[in-house]
């Protein structure tokens, strides 16, 4: 196992083993390509050992289907690893906007199920995918979402991804990664294609 150095030490009473199994609050922002990658790329550590994985999809439409999803679903049926749930809870494109009312809707319920599961601690490991959008246009408050992940119970990590994170969430993660774009296909013209944006 790598054995990262920490450059302090808290002085917080706690042992290194009981530091290091502290459950993580992490966020995946920034213009740039692969946050939601980056966050099922962490499911899979999680369903190698053996963690029970929620993915909830808060904007993408419930028709989109990724390739790490199909993937995450066979790897949670295999009775591998640890049982993997995906919940869909967007009913539009992040950046095409059908009904936003009915797409707010679904936001809001989706919030309400993460709740339930944080407070039942269905799940391990929960990958909110494209929750900042929400929490950015306003469906969802984000002091709420701050006060609801500081006080979750036993070791539940959180994994958020999407653009335009606010700072009260970054001020709350322990790990926060921001992608930025250097260059895209899409700036020279290309349509994201088969394999490479899903």
């Amino acid at each position: 196992m790598p054995q990262g150095q920490p450059t302090t030490v808290p002085d917080d009473g706690l042992t290194t083993r009981q530091r290091r199994n502290q459950p993580v609050l992490a966020v995946h922002t920034g213009p740039g390509k692969g946050k939601s990658t980056a966050a099922f790329g962490l499911a899979l550590r999680g369903w190698n050992q053996g963690w029970p994985i929620g993915v909830f999809q808060f904007v993408k439409s419930a028709k989109w289907k990724v390739g790490e999803e199909r993937a995450l679903r066979v790897l949670g049926a295999s009775g591998e690893g640890g049982p993997v749930s995906w919940h869909k809870m967007g009913e539009g494109w992040s950046w095409v906007q059908r009904d936003l009312e009915t797409s707010e809707e679904a936001a809001r319920e989706g919030w309400e199920q993460v709740k339930r599961d944080l407070a039942a601690e269905t799940y391990r490991l929960y990958v909110l995918d494209e929750f900042t959008y929400p929490m950015h246009w306003g469906w969802v408050d984000t002091d709420e979402v701050v006060s609801v992940l500081r006080e979750r119970p036993g070791a539940q990590h959180v994994v958020i991804t999407g653009r335009y994170a606010p700072q009260p969430l970054l001020n709350a993660a322990d790990l926060v990664t921001e992608m930025t774009k250097v260059k895209h296909p899409m700036d020279e013209g290309r349509k994201g294609q088969r394999g490479i944006e899903w």
